[in-house]
Parts: C-alpha cells; structure tokens; sequence
C-alpha cells in the first residue's frame, strides 16, 4: 500500500472517525467537534468503513469546480449589475438577470458582490443568550484567563497568573509568568499540553493576544483563506489544531472568572505561610502542592467519561510551533536583519533563497533564532556589526586620502619683515645691524624689538615652526 498524504484537517477527522469505530465518541458528537452537519458525518463515516483512510481524503483535489462560472462570465454579471441594477438586492437582480440571459444563484451573486466592493453585509439582530451547560466530555473546551493581582504581597516581584481550567470537570492548572504577553501565555500552554495533552478549543477573552483588534489581511492571508490578520497565538493553535472561541465579556467565561477569585484568596495566603517571594518558587508551590490538592476537592465527573484530549502529532515540534515568527526579505548580500541584528545566509544549501524572496525568522521562547524557508531551517550565522554595502565599498575605494603638506621655508606665511633669529644662531655683524640702528635712531621703527616683545606660551603666527616640531 502506498503511502496516503492527508492536511491537518483530513488527519484530524481520521482521528475523530478512529474514535467513532472504537465506540469512544458518537457520531453526532463528533459531527459538531469537526464542524460538519450530520449528513456530511454520516458521508465520512460511510467512506471511512468502505475505503479507508484513503476515504477521508478530499477527492476533489486538483480538480477544477464543476460549478465555475468563469471570469468572463463573472466580469459580464457584474458590469450589468453596475450599469442596470445597481440599486437592486442579489435576490431581485438575480430575478432580472435570467432574463438577460445570466442564470446563477442569489447567494453567488451576493459573494461577488462583497468582493467586488459593491454590496455590504447586513447586521444581524442580537441574539438572545441563555444559561450555558456544561460540555460533555473532558478536553472538549478549556476556558483560559490571565489574572493580574499582588500575590507576593509585595515580598517579591510583579507577576500574573495563567489559569486553565476545564470547562466540562472544572480541572485547573495555573501558572505563575512576569506578565500577560503572548510568550507568557505560550509558556503556560506548553506545559498543560505537556501534563493533560492537546485541548479540542480554547476559549479566551478579547485580549490582543487572541485576536488582531482591528487589522486588513494581507494578500497571503486571504490566498489561505483567512478573514482576518492572525495572532502569534493564533497562528500556532492553528498549527496545532485547536480552536480559539472568543468571549465578548466576562460572564461568558465566569467558571475561569470565579476560579481567579479563589486563587486570589486561598493562593494569597498560602504562598504568605510558606513564605515564597520569587515566580519560581510559585510554580514549584503550585505543581506540588496546590494544584493537586484544588484538583482533588474541586474537581467533579464529565458527563461522558471520554477524555477528548488529543495527542502530540511526531512530526510537530511543540516548542517550536509556540514562539514567534516573523517574515523578512533577503538582502541582496544574502542577510536578514532583525532587532537591528544581521544574519548572513550561509551557502551549500537548497533551498537557497534568493535576494528579495521572502524567509521566516523563528524566536524560540528561550532566546534562539531560527531562519526558515519553504518549511526547512537554513544555516546561518550573525554578524558582528552592520555589512557594509556593495556600492559604499566600491565609493570608499575611489575617494583619494588628501596628506597634509608641510608649507616650504619661502612661503608668505613663514615670512616677517622683521628677520628671525634663533636663540641658538650667532648675533650679526655690525655691519648688518647698521640699517636697522639708523631707523630707530630717525624714528623711523614702527616694530617693536624683540626685547620688548612680551614673552607668550605657545607659538607666534608667523614662526616658521608653527604647527610643526
């Protein structure tokens, strides 16, 4: 049998349609855990007793719609929706367009014209909200909350406590972080999953850890189908598999709410007995003692006693699924910056990419970098200062270092009317000294002698040794 390559999707209802033959979850259960309807449950089911896993793989793979209208037609509906109906609704243009000749569905119209820009999404009415039950099984939903407070009492540094509770037997874990960032929540999902396995969903709040505020996708994200700009966080549950369901307040998710508070209170004090003043004592204290004893008390049955919790797949790398990725562009020198960081490229390698393509740069939580390109790492190394360009070193090359030129003895700097005599030359002749008397002796000097001359530091202007030994 040759081998059967399946996406994350397909493998996982591999999965959920192994646990149906095992008896483990119902049909109808696991219709509404893979987001399909009962007929389609049923199909899957059918395919997998009959062929395999070889049924579970989409069989339109490669294959071109059946239902394609194609561009032309597409560009034609449109253009006379602009000039002819431009007013109407899908449901009454569609109407108007058989007759033109263009038969097609209102709900097809409706999408090309929320693509196209000329048609906007109706609000829908609130919807009513009421009491939520329990989920049935155990791993089927974990309820996940960040509380900020004084644990240590001021014996020891600021710190927020990750809480992860199960929504279906009110199991918890916790973890002590510095802060709620993506790393912190990162961290505390690694060990649950490392102690419980992976969770079928996530349910958070509208922290900007979850969720991109307010943010266009970019043109990748829409090719891959996304609505919305993801979250590092998001970015590796989906990865991973699992789903994150958002609560617009806090009542939604009240038994994770409810829990912080009795963490507030019964932690606070115990962590004051025994006297814990660092985040690592505290999770130490919560592992040991804390936790397993909550656990113990608090804990009650499911409703059905399978445990939904899924395992790791081999061929996923938990740490590295959970840091953060960033996209770079390589540099013409075959160098990545980062933080003011410069990584060079090394060659040997395939796939070697190329200047301007884009490769993605992995942080692992404890500091390392990792350069990735089409799924394989590269190897690389990080360079001690910024490399300098290619045109700067060919410029640098042509500029001429200009030496300084020592001025020669007959240059007009160097000259003085009055002659200059070291201290160590023989006096003149009389005879020289003859002219110079004469003029004083008429009035005639308007120079003062060098006996007359106040002694300076440093040299005169107009020495011929100025600026030079």
């Amino acid at each position: 049998m040759g081998d059967i390559v399946m996406s994350s999707k397909e493998r996982r209802r591999l999965e959920m349609m192994s646990r149906v033959r095992d008896g483990q979850v119902r049909l109808v259960k696991a219709a509404d855990l893979l987001d399909l309807s009962y007929r389609q449950a049923k199909r899957l089911w059918r395919r997998y007793r009959h062929e395999g896993d070889a049924g579970l793989v989409h069989r339109l793979r490669g294959r071109p719609s059946g239902r394609n209208k194609g561009e032309e037609f597409r560009q034609a509906v449109l253009d006379l929706y602009k000039t002819r109906y431009g007013d109407f609704g899908p449901t009454l243009a569609c109407e108007y367009l058989v007759k033109d000749g263009y038969r097609l569905n209102h709900e097809t119209l409706r999408g090309w014209l929320i693509h196209a820009g000329r048609w906007e999404r109706r609000r829908k009415r609130a919807r009513h909200r009421q009491w939520r039950e329990r989920k049935e099984h155990m791993g089927e939903l974990i309820q996940m909350d960040g509380s900020i407070h004084d644990w240590f009492e001021g014996r020891g540094p600021k710190a927020v406590l990750m809480v992860m509770i199960d929504d279906a037997t009110n199991r918890t874990y916790a973890r002590f972080v510095p802060s709620e960032t993506t790393e912190g929540a990162m961290e505390c999902f690694e060990h649950y999953v490392r102690l419980y396995r992976l969770p079928q969903a996530l349910y958070v709040d509208l922290d900007s850890i979850y969720r991109v505020p307010n943010g266009q996708p970019t043109v990748a994200e829409q090719l891959d189908g996304q609505a919305h700009p993801l979250t590092q966080f998001e970015r590796a549950m989906r990865i991973l598999g699992v789903k994150i369901l958002l609560a617009y307040s806090p009542q939604a998710k009240g038994r994770v709410e409810r829990r912080n508070g009795v963490f507030q209170d019964r932690l606070v004090k115990a962590l004051r007995l025994a006297g814990i003043k660092t985040i690592a004592e505290a999770n130490q204290f919560l592992d040991r003692s804390f936790l397993p004893d909550m656990n113990r008390r608090f804990t009650v049955p499911p409703a059905i006693a399978t445990d939904l919790h899924r395992f790791i797949a081999k061929d996923v790398n938990l740490t590295e699924v959970l840091s953060l990725e960033e996209p770079r562009t390589v540099a013409k020198d075959w160098t990545i910056r980062w933080h003011n960081r410069y990584f060079q490229i090394k060659a040997g390698q395939l796939p070697l990419p190329l200047p301007g393509r884009v490769v993605t740069l992995r942080q692992l939580r404890n500091g390392n970098v990792q350069l990735l390109y089409q799924g394989r790492k590269l190897h690389w190394k990080e360079l001690p200062q910024r490399p300098i360009p290619v045109s700067q070193i060919s410029r640098k090359s042509q500029i001429k270092v200009r030496v300084p030129r020592k001025p020669a003895t007959n240059h007009p700097w160097r000259q003085y009317r009055k002659p200059y005599r070291r201290p160590d030359s023989p006096l003149p002749s009389d005879e020289l000294l003859m002219p110079i008397l004469g003029e004083r002796e008429s009035g005639l000097d308007h120079y003062p002698s060098q006996t007359n001359v106040p002694q300076q530091k440093g040299t005169f202007l107009n020495s011929p040794n100025r600026g030079h030994s």
